[in-house]
């Protein structure tokens, strides 16, 4: 293990992520809410720990598979560790809610323990949602940008850090792809915000909301979420921006070079958009024909969740814990299944499910060939055999941890509706879930453990399982990285 490169690039994680303290320090200033002695010892102490650990001398700066694993791990615990500061320091909270609070800004679950939003400094208000930002394409992404200047490769850590089964670059660099990735991210962000201020936002909500979206995080400025704002255009606005998140970026970099065939040719999006538009049916027509209200409003609203969980962005337009049976399990489908692979979305991913059917598919019609050659094909290539393997161990583990927590979590009292969507809405990002942590609730009546276990599986959920394969394969540990 080369832990002084990894100590190195903590030190960068830590640098950028005091960088983007700046806005709220200058909201603080501005609104003069007493936030910014918090902020700048936050600041201060994230610059010390920071600079000090880029000092450290390394004479290997080659990143190995194992290292870049361990990279991504403690990335986004440090991140947490420190990014929790702001909130236990200018407001009255916990540390263990602060860090819980934190957790869920950095890896895009929007599952919170404040029950009145609106009553904070609106300066905490953005540095939780900019983690949503931060999180959604990775501080690593934009950190991994910068490691050339280290003399550092990045793309041992881009592999681990790109969800979904595959990881690839867009560019000849990975440090060319990271600049493009949030390029996109940085144009899209700013599309959201102009539609949300000409859809009749005020400029602070629009900002919170934006950084919720793009970041497919959920976290709103106001106390029930997007039920306060009226009308049409702001929910289907944001309904067209979640499903843009929720697709694989490097679609984006496609349509730049107009490779419109190569789109067309997608399965991952064609299953993607078909998925979307089958639920939002069902639970219109659901909705509707149990009396929901107007057809338009009953679209509305469908769209808008199914979107919302779909993407993993958690928003809500409306108590969907109160919808008929069958609309609420179509939407707890969509809760496990998530987006694409490449997004700022969770969840098992769209590829995954994907060639699951497939594989399905061949050992169904092995039965009949039982010698016949049927390998797997995404896109017209084929799906190496280790790939494969690799999304059936990640099923496996997890199935095992979601069977497992569900016990655990039942331990605290709530009911088992409750206990279920809560680990799914955990392993999956995607923030509410129904019954006692359904979209008129949240997660404060848990105890500290809980709330401290409720962290390590968003954690394990946005690093999908990483550190526990690395802990269970120790004798693949000198051999290549296979992305998952």
């Amino acid at each position: 293990m080369n832990y002084s490169i990894t100590a190195k690039i903590m030190g960068v994680i830590l640098i950028v992520e005091s960088l983007f303290l700046l806005p709220p320090l200058g909201l603080a200033l501005l609104d003069q809410d007493g936030t910014v002695t918090g902020i700048l010892m936050v600041m201060a102490i994230m610059l010390a720990v920071g600079f000090g650990a880029t000092k450290i001398s390394a004479k290997d700066l080659v990143v190995a598979p194992l290292d870049g694993l361990l990279i991504v791990s403690l990335a986004w615990v440090v991140a947490s560790i420190f990014g929790a500061l702001p909130m236990f320091l200018c407001t009255k909270m916990s540390y263990v809610d602060s860090f819980f609070e934190i957790v869920s800004g950095f890896t895009t679950t929007g599952s919170s323990v404040i029950n009145d939003i609106e009553s904070f400094p609106r300066s905490i208000i953005l540095w939780r949602s900019t983690a949503h930002w931060l999180g959604g394409m990775g501080i690593l992404v934009f950190t991994i940008s910068l490691l050339p200047k280290l003399g550092v490769g990045g793309f041992q850590i881009f592999k681990a850090e790109s969800p979904g089964p595959v990881a690839g670059k867009i560019e000849s660099t990975v440090s060319q792809t990271a600049k493009r990735l949030y390029s996109i991210y940085m144009v899209i962000t700013l599309s959201l915000f102009v539609f949300l201020l000409i859809g009749g936002m005020k400029p602070f909500d629009a900002i919170i909301q934006t950084l919720g979206v793009v970041g497919t995080g959920g976290f709103s400025s106001k106390n029930d979420s997007i039920t306060g704002f009226t009308g049409y255009m702001i929910p289907v606005t944001m309904v067209i921006f979640m499903v843009i998140c929720g697709t694989n970026f490097a679609v984006y970099y496609q349509i730049y070079h107009k490779k419109f065939k190569d789109i067309i040719q997608n399965e991952e999006v064609r299953f993607y958009l078909t998925l979307f538009f089958v639920a939002f049916l069902l639970i219109t027509a659901n909705l509707y024909f149990s009396g929901y209200n107007t057809l338009a409003m009953t679209a509305r609203d469908a769209s808008f969740q199914v979107s919302s969980i779909m993407s993993t962005s958690g928003f809500v337009n409306a108590d969907y814990d109160l919808w008929p049976s069958f609309s609420r399990y179509v939407l707890l489908v969509l809760m496990f299944i998530g987006s694409c692979a490449g997004s700022t979305a969770g969840g098992i991913k769209i590829i995954r499910i994907v060639v699951l059917f497939k594989l399905i598919k061949r050992e169904i019609q092995k039965v009949v060939h039982p010698k016949a050659v049927l390998p797997i094909t995404i896109n017209g290539k084929i799906v190496p055999d280790e790939v494969v393997m690799g999304i059936n161990s990640y099923l496996g583990i997890y199935l095992t941890i979601f069977v497992l927590s569900i016990g655990f979590i039942t331990l605290s009292g709530v009911d088992l509706v409750s206990a279920l969507s809560s680990v799914a809405t955990m392993l999956s990002n995607v923030g509410p879930g129904f019954g006692q942590v359904g979209p008129t609730n949240n997660f404060a009546n848990f105890s500290p453990i809980y709330k401290l276990y409720f962290s390590f599986l968003m954690l394990l959920g946005r690093l999908e399982f990483f550190t526990i394969l690395a802990i269970i394969a120790p004798k693949r540990r000198k051999k290549r990285f296979v992305r998952l």
